[in-house]
């Protein structure tokens, strides 16, 4: 039912029932409204935060702080989503302690009720901590951002056996740690398919094809609020940023010409 609060439970009883699960990013309030009232099962805080809004080159410039500030503005436009803060970069890397800490910082003062983390089984010890603190964790396996100085770009993983292998076995212990759920980010999808039937959690696909339990993209792709080039995987529901420039350049040229404001919208 579309206004039935989603918890960390229906994404496992999805799996089992065949349904597929719908993800997708915001960060601010309206957004995060418009996003629930749609129905979307989940809301993804991403660290994609630091290309998409404050203009970085990067994910890994992300701060804690500034995913708890746009985390909290989400919260408050969201009644009926579950709730997932991405963990940005070097929050989690250093230590379980580390990990632990800024996890619980994300559940406490943002109000997500989950975290996301990066990594395959090198992270598993972190995983399992903040799990210990009580906190749900979605795995996150395939392309990796934050990692892409180390992998040398953005790229589709798991491509030859010897890496396809890796990738289903860090899918397997992301599991045993007990992450609800694992997003495949930029995977061929038949590996997808092998992982997908491997795991008794469901695979949140990004890029990773028609096999995955559910599906996540980045909003301000779907609606297409970038001109840029935009990844094969991306499906523009909607072509905004023109009728955004139209509006602005209406305003200007109604201002200048002092068409607005008229006597309607004067006092």
């Amino acid at each position: 039912m579309k206004n039935k609060k989603i918890t960390v439970l229906d994404f496992k009883k999805k799996k089992v029932s065949g349904e597929k699960i719908t993800m997708l990013t915001a960060y601010d309030c309206p957004m995060a409204r418009v996003i629930d009232d749609a129905g979307i099962d989940a809301v993804l805080v991403g660290d994609s935060l630091g290309m998409v809004v404050l203009g970085y080159d990067s994910t890994t410039k992300v701060t804690m702080d500034e995913m708890i500030h746009h985390a909290k503005a989400v919260r408050n436009g969201i009644s009926r989503a579950f709730l997932i803060g991405d963990m940005p970069f070097m929050s989690y890397q250093a230590s379980d302690e580390d990990a632990v800490r800024n996890a619980g910082r994300f559940v406490q003062e943002s109000g997500c009720e989950a975290v996301k983390i990066e990594g395959g089984k090198d992270i598993t010890a972190r995983i399992k901590a903040i799990i210990g603190a009580g906190i749900p964790v979605l795995g996150h396996v395939g392309l990796q951002p934050q990692s892409v100085n180390k992998t040398g770009g953005y790229r589709v993983q798991g491509k030859d056996a010897l890496s396809s292998g890796d990738l289903i076995k860090d899918a397997v212990e992301l599991e045993k740690a007990g992450c609800f759920a694992v997003v495949l980010e930029c995977v061929p999808k038949e590996l997808a398919k092998k992982i997908t039937a491997r795991l008794t959690i469901p695979t949140i696909g990004i890029g990773a094809g028609m096999f995955c339990d559910g599906q996540v993209l980045v909003t301000h792709d779907i609606l297409g609020y970038f001109s840029d080039h935009t990844p094969k995987f991306i499906k523009k529901y909607a072509n905004i940023a023109p009728l955004i420039k139209n509006a602005v350049e209406s305003f200007k040229q109604e201002t200048v010409s002092g068409v607005f404001p008229d006597d309607e919208r004067s006092y």
